[in-house]
């Protein structure tokens, strides 16, 4: 089974670049598109986050990214979808921005480490990113399937892996395509994390640990780990993909 991958943006963030380039580059704005991507093929209909439940859709933040900013209903209408078609929702993390539509998906079961079911039920200070609002209403219907195992084949051809560095349960998605293996990362990192600069490899650095992670040692060697898994590896926030249609 192949499957082709649709990137959607449903939100942005502007803020320091650090928050991404673990240091390295702070002081410089950046703006990230926050993405759901759509997985087509097989009989499932399968989303990977949700986005932001209102978006901010404004020239500047489009030209920023180099692409358009959709609503959730708008962004998948573009393939025929409506939130009550999706079947199945898989989280790379729990953090707001990437399962704010959850509650919109009423017939999704929606796979996420446990891990992050743990976090977002009780937040560390240092990390202000959850809120359980979002989640209540599909936990509540028992829409939830919590994933402990370090690897787990959701369908044919697409299978999580456990990747802490952004978060405890940070899952990233490999996807059998006709390109070969592709693997979303469950961290959140563009793409010059994952293939820095030369001054940074200079430094015999191979990758650029997330702007916020758990621990910057582990985080380094999880992205090697994911980097060798895949012909193709998709930083979760890189703004190129948001000029493109399809990826496999």
């Amino acid at each position: 089974m192949h499957y082709k991958i649709h990137p959607i943006v449903m939100g942005t963030k502007v803020f320091d670049k650090g928050m991404m380039t673990y240091q390295h580059d702070y002081g410089k704005s950046y703006t990230i598109p926050i993405y759901c991507w759509y997985v087509e093929g097989g009989d499932k209909k399968i989303l990977i986050d949700t986005g932001e439940m209102q978006p901010i859709k404004s020239e500047d933040r489009a030209n920023a990214i180099g692409g358009p900013i959709y609503t959730f209903e708008e962004g998948l209408a573009k393939y025929g979808l409506a939130p009550a078609d999706i079947d199945i929702i898989i989280h790379t993390h729990l953090h707001n921005d990437h399962c704010e539509n959850d509650y919109k998906c009423e017939n999704a079961v929606i796979y996420v480490h446990e891990k992050e079911l743990e976090r977002i039920h009780n937040p560390h200070p240092l990390d202000f990113r959850y809120l359980e609002d979002y989640i209540e209403d599909v936990e509540e219907n028992g829409q939830i399937r919590a994933i402990s195992e370090p690897e787990m084949e959701i369908v044919p051809g697409i299978r999580v892996v456990h990747t802490p560095a952004h978060t405890e349960g940070g899952l990233s998605v490999l996807i059998d395509t006709a390109q070969g293996t592709v693997a979303i990362t469950g961290f959140c990192v563009i793409d010059e994390n994952l293939n820095p600069p030369a001054e940074i490899r200079a430094k015999e650095m191979e990758v650029i640990p997330p702007g916020t992670c758990i621990n910057p040692v582990e985080s380094y060697e999880v992205m090697l780990r994911v980097k060798s898994m895949a012909d193709t590896v998709i930083a979760l926030h890189e703004p190129r993909y948001a000029a493109v249609e399809t990826i496999g």
